[in-house]
């Protein structure tokens, strides 16, 4: 089954979270000569497989033969196979930017904000600051470059890490100088040190003394998250941490909530991307009846993310439309995802009953005027 391609009939779209496919090389070009021998590639097995190497190291995580499914959008057979390589699998506008303008141009896209797709993959195995950050940046160097002739059209996001957090900080002034329009981070840190706490408060100066976003994308995050709690038995293991991903992201964001940062930074633009947004009502519901309830002398939590937050979610989602003018129309945002397997089908007949669902001015704001607002976009 292939991909669909669709044509959307509101104007002035923007996709808040798509990605691309890094050429193979991306980190052995990009990385720094000191860091070239342990950068992220891809290698071959006796047997025929791909399998991602990390620091010198075949991957643990993520299985050989693998890649070949990272672009396999609509593809109903979805066996790793040694004749299924990475770079001979990469849809239409995933791995070229001209291809990717051509794209927005057939579905009626103004801009799309775009995210990596090895790089989500790495950092869950790496506990080297050093070489996470030369990672980081080799990547943003690259996005910058590959969106740099784009007109606007294809927004570069800089990748971060809370390893380093001196180094993050410069990076991100860094990244932005080279047209980098925000930043995220992963929903762990291998410090074991959550999000909000003040340990991370140089990054959150950062990102409010240059006017660009934060946000929290998830990625492959540690077994031991889920292992803690629970013994997942193999064949329920990926369907299980492909939900748990979103508990992950809610406690990383809670944490700005009840370590008082948002209320430290009051112009800190603080996003949750790919994690649903159909929960968020009820989970500052929550989050207020206990300040409440426990006589906090505090701000609401829905105050606060009205003032400072925004969420992405996905085009078929059934209860988001219906908590977005509850929690704040300027808050929501919507993504494609492609070209990931996850979303196999086109985006445009979900968005459309997604739009559909939604009075104006909230349909405009949630469809693209936030994502613009937000990460100050001139297109």
């Amino acid at each position: 089954m292939a991909y669909e391609i669709k044509r959307f009939p509101h104007d002035g779209t923007i996709d808040a979270d798509g990605h691309i496919l890094e050429p193979p090389d991306l980190w052995e070009t990009y990385l720094e000569e000191e860091y070239k021998p342990r950068a992220l590639r891809i290698g071959v097995d006796d047997e025929g497989y791909e399998y991602l190497e990390i620091d010198q190291q075949p991957s643990k995580r993520s299985r050989r033969g693998s890649l070949g499914l990272l672009g396999a959008m609509g593809d109903e057979d979805m066996r790793p196979r040694p004749d299924r390589r990475y770079a001979d699998n990469m849809p239409f506008g995933s791995a070229d930017p001209e291809e990717r303008v051509a794209l927005l141009d057939q579905e009626n896209l103004a801009a799309t904000l775009l995210y990596p797709t090895l790089g989500l993959l790495w950092e869950v195995e790496l506990t080297d600051p050093s070489l996470s950050l030369a990672y980081c940046r080799a990547y943003n160097r690259w996005i910058a470059d590959f969106c740099r002739d784009s007109n606007g059209r294809l927004v570069p996001i800089a990748q971060l890490t809370l390893l380093d957090v001196e180094g993050s900080v410069a990076e991100l002034e860094r990244a932005v100088k080279d047209g980098c329009k925000g930043a995220w981070v992963n929903p762990f840190n291998h410090k074991r040190i959550i999000h909000g706490d003040a340990a991370h408060d140089r990054l959150f100066a950062k990102c409010v003394e240059l006017d660009v976003p934060l946000a929290i994308h998830p990625t492959f995050t540690p077994h031991a998250a889920a292992d803690g709690i629970f013994d997942w038995p193999r064949e329920g293991r990926a369907w299980g941490e492909a939900i748990w991903l979103r508990s992950i992201v809610q406690q990383a964001l809670i944490s700005f909530f009840s370590l008082g940062t948002l209320e430290r930074f009051p112009t800190l633009k603080l996003g949750v991307l790919e994690a649903g947004s159909g929960w968020i009502g009820a989970l500052l519901d929550r989050l207020d009846a206990y300040t409440e309830s426990l006589n906090i002398n505090r701000p609401a939590a829905t105050e606060i993310f009205r003032r400072q937050c925004f969420i992405s979610g996905d085009p078929d989602e059934t209860a988001a439309p219906h908590v977005i003018d509850h929690v704040g129309a300027d808050c929501f945002m919507w993504a494609t995802d492609y070209p990931h397997p996850d979303h196999p089908h086109t985006w445009v007949d979900d968005l459309c009953r997604y739009a559909d669902a939604l009075e104006e001015p909230t349909r405009s704001k949630v469809l693209g005027g936030n994502v613009k607002r937000i990460y100050n976009l001139a297109i």
